[in-house]
């Protein structure tokens, strides 16, 4: 298996990028990379001595965070992202990761990798939290800020296919992000959705409230990108808050000063469960390849995360079920 990795893209790259890498190299000996980005950046964190899995796609050219997402994937062709996605489209890689501009990548990775035949929009869909830790694919957090109730059926049979087929989870729970669980809650485009997901091939249990997403109340949970992304941001900013009050309380005083020291571990492990990019990145469902946007802020350890799940997306062959079932579901509606 073949990856193409964009190495200039996030706040810590290249060195999180590369290290990242090796730490993946070391867990799959399958496994082949292409970094594409600066190689005289690259090749001193690689080392002195030449990793025979790892080759290096040189250009200086790179996408920044404040670049116009459609305009610079035309505009800067050498870039690194576009021509990891490049590499896909061209097929000399299975698959590919950024952790640079979030749209950009979808940018590149409509524009180059291409869509599923049948599918209308592509979802970007993080792994996100639970208390039990086995955590929730939440979709679409903002590929797209308005959608259709035909997409929101689309979202539900891919996160359905990747939840059971990578997280391994057996006919998992396919929730409808909705103000009330209440069958006739929401407005119409949750109403339209509710009756689209009742008649599908999914295990869908209905509409679930934000409040118990953290619960693990569903094991796929779908909706618009505007509504997707505004549970995500809550989350996220929530989760850095508390830590944040919690550090507060243990910086008081003396006492709760040692108190600190005698549970940092534990806190420690606290926030690794809440810290979603510890699930892999967000994938873009919907296209014709796996490619995945990694958090920005990405360390090696996240960027491995995001190198595992690219991996398992690729070994259970999740885009071709996609593929299947999308036709499938044509089928049905034409007879």
């Amino acid at each position: 298996m073949k990856l193409a990795i964009d190495a200039m893209g996030g706040d810590h790259a290249p060195q999180a990028v590369v290290e990242g890498v090796k730490l993946a190299l070391e867990h799959y000996q399958d496994l082949s990379i292409i970094l594409f980005g600066d190689e005289n950046q690259i090749r001193p964190l690689l080392g002195e001595q030449k990793h025979p899995r790892i080759s290096v796609h040189h250009t200086t050219e790179k996408i920044e965070n404040d670049d116009e997402p459609v305009r610079v994937v035309r505009k800067k062709k050498n870039a690194s992202m576009v021509l990891m996605a490049e590499a896909v489209k061209d097929k000399t890689a299975d698959a590919c990761i950024s952790a640079g501009n979030t749209g950009a990548l979808m940018s590149a990775g409509l524009f180059k990798v291409g869509r599923i035949k049948g599918i209308e929009r592509p979802a970007l869909s993080p792994t996100l939290p639970t208390i039990d830790g086995s955590g929730f694919l939440l979709l679409d957090v903002g590929a797209n800020v308005e959608a259709k109730a035909q997409h929101l059926l689309q979202y539900a049979i891919m996160g359905s296919i990747y939840v059971e087929n990578v997280r391994e989870v057996k006919n998992p729970r396919v929730g409808l992000l909705n103000v009330g669980t209440e069958d006739q809650k929401g407005t119409e485009l949750t109403k339209n959705a509710f009756k689209l997901l009742s008649d599908a091939p999914i295990n869908f249990i209905g509409n679930v409230e934000a409040r118990d997403l953290l619960d693990g109340v569903a094991d796929v949970v779908v909706t618009d990108g505007f509504s997707g992304n505004i549970a995500l941001k809550t989350i996220e900013g929530t989760a850095l808050s508390m830590f944040s009050m919690i550090k507060d309380v243990f910086m008081k005083s003396t006492k709760t000063k040692l108190a600190a020291a005698m549970v940092k571990s534990d806190l420690r492990g606290l926030k690794d469960q809440l810290d979603y990019s510890e699930y892999g990145g967000a994938a873009l469902f919907g296209l014709s390849a796996p490619v995945i946007k990694a958090h920005g802020s990405s360390n090696d350890r996240a960027i491995f995360s995001a190198i595992k799940q690219t991996y398992h997306l690729v070994d259970k062959d999740v885009i071709n079920l996609i593929k299947d079932e999308v036709q499938s579901l044509e089928d049905r509606e034409e007879t």
